[in-house]
């Protein structure tokens, strides 16, 4: 099963937040990782790695965004800032400091958090991440917000979908966009979604890089449709972290589901490297 709600119905737990409620399930014993999706995807993003992670002797919380997948669809307010504070929030309820794992737009909310909280964050995995805005003019942008219109937002993102799964495609892709695509025709879910379209910048997230002091792992897929060139914003972004990346073959956006083995040997060889996990 590969559905947010069905991947873990049984262990589904919820995060309560000033406007509404995160969803997100726990499992395994050992030092924590928070893995956090991108925009449009579910928790379920992580249904390859996180039995890895558990196996090897880890708890992994994974979360779905605000508005997506189990979560309440009732705030009123998308984006970096929004997510650093629930993953904050998380970490918080959870009880002890943690490995953050953030894919696209939730990379650019663990650097806030790593670098407003510093005493939360052990580490931070940075996995095709957006911590600046890419270069874009008037006209993309004006597109792209027509496209990602709460009206026909479930067959756009459906189309799109396999363009950022670039390289391999998981093995249950089919399955899997499926129940993205069901969840979003759920109207206060397409509404959200799009609302996070609109509302997300990454401008706060570049502001925080210099204040980052927690060790980073930046892993990217080398053919990721979202960068222009992808190994170039990777040693930026673990440049600007003082970091290291590991690029991954035959990945687009998605390198944790796209080549799951591949992304939890790195990930494994660099939390056993912290102190405290």
């Amino acid at each position: 099963m590969t559905s947010s709600s069905a991947a873990s119905a049984s262990s589904t737990q919820y995060l309560a937040r000033p406007e509404g409620r995160i969803a997100y399930d726990l499992q395994g014993a050992g030092p924590l990782l928070v893995l956090v999706p991108g925009m449009g995807e579910l928790r379920s993003s992580y249904r390859f790695l996180a039995p890895a992670l558990v196996a090897a002797g880890y708890s992994v919380a994974t979360t779905d965004l605000r508005g997506h997948g189990d979560s309440d669809t009732s705030f009123s307010s998308y984006g970096d800032i929004e997510t650093a504070g629930d993953i904050q929030a998380l970490i918080a309820q959870l009880g002890r400091p943690a490995v953050v794992v953030g894919n696209s737009l939730a990379a650019g909310a663990a650097v806030i958090v790593a670098a407003e909280h510093p005493a939360q964050v052990d580490g931070l995995v940075l996995v095709g991440p957006f911590v600046r805005n890419p270069p874009t003019n008037v006209f993309t942008r004006g597109l792209f917000r027509v496209m990602m219109a709460p009206l026909w937002i479930a067959p756009m993102w459906k189309s799109y979908m396999p363009t950022l799964y670039a390289g391999r495609k998981p093995d249950d892709f089919a399955e899997y966009r499926t129940a993205v695509i069901a969840s979003l025709k759920r109207k206060p879910h397409g509404k959200a979604f799009s609302l996070t379209t609109q509302q997300t910048t990454h401008d706060p997230a570049e502001a925080k890089l210099s204040a980052v002091t927690a060790p980073t792992l930046v892993i990217m897929g080398d053919k990721d449709p979202d960068f222009k060139d992808p190994a170039a914003e990777a040693r930026f972004v673990a440049d600007a972290l003082h970091g290291s990346v590991v690029m991954v073959a035959d990945a687009g956006h998605y390198p944790q589901a796209q080549q799951p083995d591949v992304t939890a040997a790195a990930i494994l060889g660099f939390v056993k490297t912290l102190p405290r996990a």
